[in-house]
């Protein structure tokens, strides 16, 4: 890996468009380096991944609208059109709402995989747009692959270097360059393409991150497809020869200068160099359970706890729980966020999914967690969790700051746990990554995604449905054109709701 310094330059200094971290970007992307054996049987677990929680979402109200905004749209003239999750393959729009739809379908239960460092994403995320893309032109498995591999890359090299978190810039900021720039290879455009696509992607994706903070609202799950879907336009457009905003990252009215760190601000991203294998999935992890990432841990704690403290589960004896824990999880998740939502019974899903008080007191008397019955109202709402919930407190503690930003193996998204007892004992313990996280207790293989996506979609598309996908994905790079039209799945006969509202389309 290379790292290059990227930093605000003024109308006058003229930075030569080699020298821009979107050209860059573009170069990676147009290198023709074989994708690993390693990054090939990820690529397809996260591809399993993928679909076993958009199956589990499809009846779900923004799924649902999603598709029915979707559905509208007939496949554009120049392609055979892209598939949406749950509806017959034959059923087809144009790309780019198949990208925004599907998208949605991804996000929906915050269930698949994740990478955190500088700042945060899910960089399967990318998958939709270019399995789209793929579909509509008729491309095969193998570049399929490719597109996920540089899509996968590029998100994580920017999140590994550039924080929009501290400037509240929603996360999508990285994926609509990655996105763009992955199916940039999957359909093999040259560099000068990618690079003002890459441009256009970046300049109308960056949004704030209110969409993460308060009362959290069902646009948390429509973001990424939003972001995938202006993707495949920003790329359509460069194919036709229109330009971007450049330097996008550099210029002095540009990204840098006025929504990151300012005209004095510098970053080193980390790309690979020419012939270098794009492996950034293989520093990616997914989630076993349906909860915010940093969640994760405290989940697989709690369950220990709960088995040799059961005491811990009930608030008449409990004086107060406290989660010592690193400075993103304590403002993102935990009471430093300052959102009183967090603690509020008749809260969303989407809220309750990022308050780490109300997942860890679920987990505490549950031991267990379930992607609809831990969030159900009647659960969010039962007396003795609510009273748990309100003892529950997060600080941030500089040592695990410092190990959630360490990097490689001795990164960490846990903290320690301290429980006082009404009787003045305490329980103290401490988990520095889930279980399923590579570094964890039960790291995650490809036994564990087939179990996950069966248990996730037999029920919504029914036992045959299930293995028939599983075969064509565990092929995914041998597949022809053909082939990879037909990764989608069907749900049951009457499964899907009816049409909802009508809007304009």
């Amino acid at each position: 890996m290379k790292n290059h310094l990227v930093r605000t330059h003024r109308s006058e200094e003229n930075l030569p468009r080699e020298d821009q971290l979107a050209w860059r970007m573009a170069e990676v992307a147009t290198d023709p380096v074989d994708v690993t054996d390693a990054v090939t049987e990820m690529i397809v677990n996260r591809f399993i991944d993928n679909a076993a929680v958009a199956a589990a979402s499809l009846t779900r109200s923004a799924p649902s609208s999603a598709r029915d905004q979707a559905l509208a749209h007939t496949p554009s003239r120049s392609g055979a059109g892209a598939t949406l999750f749950g509806r017959d393959p034959r059923t087809r729009t144009s790309p780019e709402w198949a990208a925004y739809a599907n998208g949605v379908a991804v996000r929906e239960l915050d269930y698949h995989d994740t990478f955190l460092a500088a700042d945060y994403s899910h960089p399967g995320d990318n998958i939709p747009a270019v399995l789209a893309v793929a579909q509509h032109t008729g491309r095969d498995g193998h570049a399929l692959l490719r597109g996920i591999a540089t899509g996968y890359e590029l998100q994580i090299d920017l999140v590994r270097a550039i924080s929009l978190h501290r400037h509240k810039i929603d996360h999508i900021a990285h994926l609509g360059p990655s996105a763009a720039a992955g199916i940039g290879t999957l359909l093999d455009l040259p560099a000068d393409v990618i690079h003002q696509a890459i441009g256009q992607a970046l300049h109308t994706t960056t949004t704030t991150r209110q969409s993460r903070k308060g009362e959290i609202s069902s646009w948390k799950a429509y973001a990424p497809g939003f972001a995938g879907k202006l993707a495949v336009e920003a790329v359509d457009r460069a194919m036709r020869g229109e330009t971007s905003p450049a330097p996008i990252y550099e210029g002095e009215d540009g990204v840098i200068a006025w929504l990151l760190d300012g005209p004095e601000g510098r970053y080193e991203v980390p790309l690979p160099g020419p012939g270098e294998p794009k492996e950034a999935i293989l520093l990616s992890y997914t989630k076993e359970h349906s909860a915010e990432y940093q969640a994760q841990a405290w989940i697989d704690l709690a369950r220990k706890l709960l088995r040799d403290h059961p005491e811990v589960a009930d608030p008449a004896k409990v004086a107060g729980i406290v989660v010592h824990t690193s400075h993103h999880t304590h403002h993102v998740i935990g009471s430093g966020a300052n959102d009183p939502q967090k603690y509020d019974p008749h809260a969303s899903r989407e809220t309750l999914d990022h308050s780490l008080p109300y997942i860890l007191a679920v987990a505490l008397q549950d031991g267990s967690w379930h992607h609809v019955d831990s969030y159900a109202p009647e659960r969010a709402r039962r007396p003795d969790t609510v009273a748990l919930w309100s003892m529950i407190t997060t600080v941030e503690d500089p040592v695990w700051t410092e190990r959630y930003h360490a990097g490689g193996t001795d990164q960490s998204y846990g903290g320690r746990i301290v429980v006082t007892l009404t009787d003045g004992r305490t329980v103290e313990d401490e988990i520095a990554v889930a279980d399923a996280h590579p570094a964890g207790a039960r790291p995650f293989v490809r036994d564990n995604y087939i179990a996950k996506f069966r248990t996730l979609a037999a029920p919504v598309i029914g036992e045959d449905e299930t293995e028939r996908f599983l075969g064509l994905a565990l092929r995914l790079p041998e597949l022809g054109p053909d082939e990879v039209r037909d990764l989608t799945f069907i749900a049951r006969e009457g499964l899907l709701p009816p049409t909802g509202r009508p809007g304009i389309f």
